[in-house]
C-alpha cells in the first residue's frame, strides 16, 4: 500500500493541475472549490495568499483543501479516511487560529473533532445547507416584472441589497463595511454578473452568477427584501437567470440553500433544482492557551 502524501501547490494553475479532474469528477459536489480556482485566475481574495493542499496516494489524488485567507477552510471530499488528519495538522500549522471549515456534513463534523482535540477549541454549526444542481429548468408561476441586467446606475441600491443579503445570510455582526468594494467586483469583473428583476419601475429580487467550473456556474447570491417575498419574485428570478446560463451552453447551474429555511428549498425544487448533498459550516473559537487551562 503506497503511504499517503501532502502536496502544497504553489497557486492556483498548480492547484488545478493536480486536483482539477479528481474535483471535476463531481462537479456539483466541488462548485465552490471549482468556482473560486476559477475566481482566483482573475482576482485576488483579500491581500493574503491563497491556501492549497492535494493529498495522493501515488498518482492518485483523495484529497483536497483550499483556503483564501481569512475565510474558513473548504473540503473536497475525501477517499481515504488517513487524508484528513493529513490536512488538518497541516492547517493547524499554518493557521492555528482557523476560523471553520466548510464541508460536505460527515468530513465537516469529523475536521472539527479533530480541531478540537489537538486545539482544545470548541467548535459549533454556523450553517447547514444543502448543494442543489439543475440541468432542466421548470418555468416559474409568472409573476409581473422582468430580469434586467445590474449596471453602474444601480450601484448605491446594490450596495445596500448586499449588505442586507449578509446581515440576514451570515449575521448581524458581520462586517458590512466593504460592501461598496463587493458591490464595485460584481459590477466590473468579466466572470460574473448580477441580474435583478424589476416591477413596476421598482428592483424586487438580486441573483448574481459567479464561480465557473468545468461545465457550469453557481448562482448566488440570491436576495429579494423581506417586504416583497411571497409574490414569486425570486423563483422568477433565479429561473430566467438560470435558463439563460443553460441557454448559453452550461450543463449545469448550482447554488446553496440554508435548510433551516424549508421555504427556499421547496422553491429552488420547484423549477427544477435537485438536491445533490448536504455541506455543513463549522465555527471554531479561539485556541485554548495554557493560560486559559
Amino acid at each position: 500500500m503506497t503511504a499517503l502524501q501532502l502536496a502544497r501547490p504553489a497557486d492556483v494553475h498548480a492547484f488545478e493541475a493536480v486536483a482539477g479532474p479528481f474535483l471535476a469528477a463531481r462537479e456539483a459536489e466541488h462548485n465552490l472549490l471549482l468556482g473560486i480556482c476559477t475566481n482566483l485566475k482573475t482576482r485576488p481574495y483579500g491581500s493574503l495568499p491563497p491556501y492549497f493542499a492535494v493529498v495522493s496516494e501515488g498518482d492518485r489524488v483523495v484529497a483536497a483543501a483550499l483556503r483564501t485567507p481569512p475565510l474558513n477552510l473548504l473540503l473536497s471530499a475525501v477517499d481515504e479516511p488517513a487524508a484528513l488528519p493529513l490536512i488538518a495538522a497541516d492547517v493547524l500549522r499554518e493557521y492555528p487560529d482557523l476560523p471553520g471549515v466548510l464541508a460536505e456534513k460527515g468530513i465537516a463534523r469529523e475536521f472539527a473533532e479533530l480541531w478540537r482535540a489537538w486545539t482544545g477549541a470548541a467548535y459549533r454549526i454556523k450553517t447547514a445547507e444543502r448543494i442543489f444542481r439543475c440541468t432542466r429548468v421548470i418555468p416559474a408561476r409568472p409573476v409581473g416584472g422582468r430580469i434586467r441586467d445590474a449596471t453602474r446606475a444601480d450601484r448605491e441600491l446594490i450596495v445596500e441589497l448586499l449588505v442586507a443579503f449578509t446581515l440576514e445570510a451570515i449575521g448581524p455582526d458581520e462586517d458590512t463595511s466593504r460592501a461598496g468594494v463587493v458591490a464595485d467586483g460584481w459590477l466590473e469583473a468579466r466572470e460574473r454578473r448580477l441580474f435583478l428583476w424589476e416591477d413596476g419601475g421598482r428592483v424586487v429580487s438580486l441573483v448574481g452568477v459567479s464561480g465557473e467550473t468545468p461545465h457550469g456556474i453557481r448562482i448566488a447570491p440570491v436576495y429579494t427584501p423581506p417586504e416583497r417575498r411571497g409574490r414569486g419574485y425570486a423563483s422568477a428570478c433565479v429561473a430566467a437567470v438560470t435558463q439563460g446560463q443553460l441557454d448559453a451552453g452550461r450543463r449545469f447551474c448550482f447554488l446553496f440553500t440554508d435548510l433551516a429555511n424549508p421555504t427556499s428549498n421547496k422553491v429552488y425544487q420547484q423549477i427544477g433544482y435537485e438536491p445533490v448533498c448536504d455541506v455543513d459550516e463549522y465555527r471554531f473559537d479561539p485556541p485554548r492557551t495554557q493560560a486559559d487551562s
